[in-house]
């Protein structure tokens, strides 16, 4: 299994998704502007079976990064998984539904967060049972999940609510305490806590290994 890390201009947490992905199997970095980033690559040893686009805050809130690539490699079915800043960018790019608005504090939250796995339909939950409990940090300003009823109600109906937070009061305020959705396939996968910091119990939780061990799961069978 060869996870691919997506770096762009201003990336922080690229490093982190890294290493949280050397854990389960082989890791690479990845500009997105680069042709063809997918398995069809894997015979010149520099594609991948997954993608992670991992921006972190130090891309900041614009969205408008080149996802061209990642899109394609989405609509072949290739798992993308969206951390943070990353499910952001998935949003706005139309790879999953809805948009991450300001905070309700209107102001940067970190915090250790509970996280309940809704779904195993996921590609990126399949190694957790519905009721999954996962403690994960977030970090983020512009994290409140949104989508309109009609839309929240058809994701709901398509079992694409994979997570929700199980804090009150939320770290953003996130409609119906989303916290991460995925698309109708269940390979794309977009969260607003950090998965790659809860890889090591020595940090508090190695609860955030069980998505990327979900997928190299899948990739085994």
């Amino acid at each position: 299994m060869r996870f691919g890390v997506i770096t762009f201009p201003g990336t922080c947490d690229d490093r982190d998704a890294l290493l949280a992905c050397s854990r389960v199997g082989d890791a690479l970095s990845l500009w997105h502007g680069d042709r063809d980033l997918g398995h069809d690559r894997r015979e010149a040893g520099d594609g991948a079976d997954a993608q992670v686009v991992a921006v972190g805050e130090a891309a900041g809130d614009d969205d408008g990064v080149d996802v061209r690539e990642v899109a394609a490699f989405a609509a072949r079915g290739g798992p993308v998984l969206g951390i943070c800043n990353g499910f952001q960018v998935l949003c706005e790019a139309g790879l999953l539904p809805g948009a991450l608005l300001p905070n309700t504090s209107l102001r940067f939250s970190m915090r250790q967060t509970v996280l309940e796995v809704q779904r195993s339909n996921s590609i990126w939950t399949r190694a957790c049972e519905p009721g999954t409990l996962l403690s994960i940090p977030a970090k983020h300003t512009t994290g409140r999940y949104y989508a309109p009823q009609p839309v929240l109600d058809e994701m709901e109906a398509q079992g694409q609510v994979v997570l929700r937070y199980t804090a009150d009061p939320q770290p953003n305020g996130s409609l119906d305490a989303i916290a991460g959705v995925s698309n109708a396939a269940g390979n794309v996968l977009g969260l607003m806590p950090h998965p790659e910091h809860a890889v090591d119990v020595l940090n508090g939780s190695a609860d955030g290994l069980r998505l990327f061990e979900s997928v190299a799961l899948a990739a085994a069978r």
